[in-house]
């Protein structure tokens, strides 16, 4: 295999692996503050439906792209309204949540379905595109993929060094005290949940702008589930969701080239890879709750009773 193969693949691992790590770095940020939200495949069908549309409808991508994140912000408001206003049950919320998305997404881009797109162009740098292998896997990748590290980065200095981050992992840990200390936890809440659906419909976006420039019912096609299996098999750590979001892309992009050879296992088969992975990964993780148990917030799902 020679060196241009091998970027080819590492700039198509990044691709895979980009709307992996922007959806399930923003489930995280709404993770720690105590919330779980199931519904990241529905934002993300959202988000994706809603970039192409506007991409489309203007021939302006980062229209597009606050396009997306509006949508996903809709339905996590939505989200939010349900269960930490009205305290609905969170997992059912979620999972009713992902239900709308997949139908909401359908009805709206009925009309998109065959619409040419062009994809969002990628940043060349000069001098430093060219270099062998390392050019094109890391300075030759479109927009969102810079953006992606930056909001890793991002998430993981907010949470582990600032106080505005200290106190989303106290209410997280545990909200009653955090409410004896005067802190509004359910504002708190909010505001996570909405950075999450943000993330979420950016992910989409990402999908119908870059990865696969159209649109497509059920694009998706699971990745918000993944996503959340990230966060666990991350420990609830921004980097390690960066490296798992890399490896799941890995997975994928190697599938796609063993069908490319054509091998003898049926192409079924392999389009089961990222899923199966998935699952063997979270496997061996529950094999050990007690660090699960260590890095997971104590309220995660808990909801919170402000006149209690």
């Amino acid at each position: 295999m020679d060196v241009e193969t091998l970027g080819a693949i590492g700039g198509a691992m990044s691709r895979a692996a980009t709307p992996l790590a922007l959806a399930a770095v923003g489930e995280l940020v709404t993770e720690k503050a105590g919330v779980l939200n199931l519904g990241v495949e529905g934002m993300m069908l959202a988000g994706a439906v809603a970039a192409f549309a506007v991409t489309v409808a203007t021939g302006n991508p980062l229209l597009g792209i606050l396009a997306a994140m509006a949508a996903g912000m809709l339905l996590a408001l939505l989200f939010g309204v349900l269960t930490l206003s009205l305290m609905a049950n969170q997992v059912a919320t979620g999972l009713a949540l992902t239900i709308f998305g997949i139908g909401l997404s359908a009805f709206v881009g009925r009309d998109f379905v065959g619409t040419p797109l062009t994809a969002l162009a990628p940043i060349h740098l000069p001098v430093l595109s060219d270099i062998p292998l390392i050019g094109p896997l890391i300075f030759g990748q479109d927009p969102l993929v810079y953006v992606t590290f930056v909001l890793v980065g991002g998430v993981s200095w907010f949470l582990m060094r600032s106080r505005a981050g200290l106190i989303v992992r106290a209410v997280g840990e545990n909200h009653d005290a955090a409410h004896a200390l005067g802190y509004d936890v359910i504002a708190i809440r909010y505001r996570a949940v909405l950075f999450g659906g943000a993330m979420g419909g950016l992910a989409g976006a990402y999908l119908s702008l870059v990865y696969t420039p159209m649109w497509v019912e059920n694009m998706t096609a699971g990745r918000g589930w993944i996503a959340l299996a990230l966060v666990v098999f991350a420990t609830w750590k921004p980097w390690r969701v960066l490296v798992g979001a890399y490896l799941f892309g890995g997975v994928t992009i190697v599938q796609l080239h063993i069908q490319g050879m054509g091998g003898a296992i049926p192409s079924q088969l392999l389009s089961m890879l990222p899923y199966l992975a998935t699952i063997g990964v979270l496997v061996l993780i529950s094999r050990d709750a007690l660090r699960i148990r260590l890095n997971a917030p104590a309220c995660i799902g808990k909801v919170f009773h402000p006149e209690s």
